[in-house]
């Protein structure tokens, strides 16, 4: 699980939905959550939360000019690579901390990725879960 602290700057909610913007470091995130300000005590702007996702969750792309609907984009530069025979782990180095990605070895291959690359790490704004 990767885990980073992140401070809430916005929050928008319809019916029991919130979108919660987060500042990491100089990067902003997104993430959806069924709570509300009613329902979670820690949804306040200025808040420090815990920024949690699934290491299988991280979509690596090796440019920011891809054209997806993923808001979520960090650019970092590949540490270790960890290549199994069906999955690789890759150690990315981001300006909001390590990150750690589980892809396919496929997807590995077919990508070229080598340590030393830089890399754009993406994940889903509904991937992202927030804690206390």
């Amino acid at each position: 699980m990767n885990i980073l602290e992140g401070k809430i700057t916005a929050i928008k909610t319809h019916g029991s939905i919130s979108l919660v913007t987060l500042q990491i470091g100089s990067i902003f995130f997104n993430t959806i959550v069924i709570e509300t300000q009613d329902t979670a005590a820690y949804l306040q702007q200025e808040h420090l939360v815990k920024v949690m996702f699934k290491e299988t969750e991280v979509v690596i792309g090796k440019s920011m000019d891809h054209l997806v609907s993923i808001q979520n984009k960090v650019i970092g530069e590949i540490l270790d690579i960890e290549k199994g025979i069906l999955l690789s782990k890759l150690t990315i180095d981001t300006a909001i901390g390590k990150i750690i990605a589980i892809i396919t070895s496929d997807a590995a291959q077919q990508l070229q990725l080598k340590v030393g690359e830089h890399v754009t790490a993406m994940i889903k704004t509904t991937e992202i879960m927030l804690s206390k």
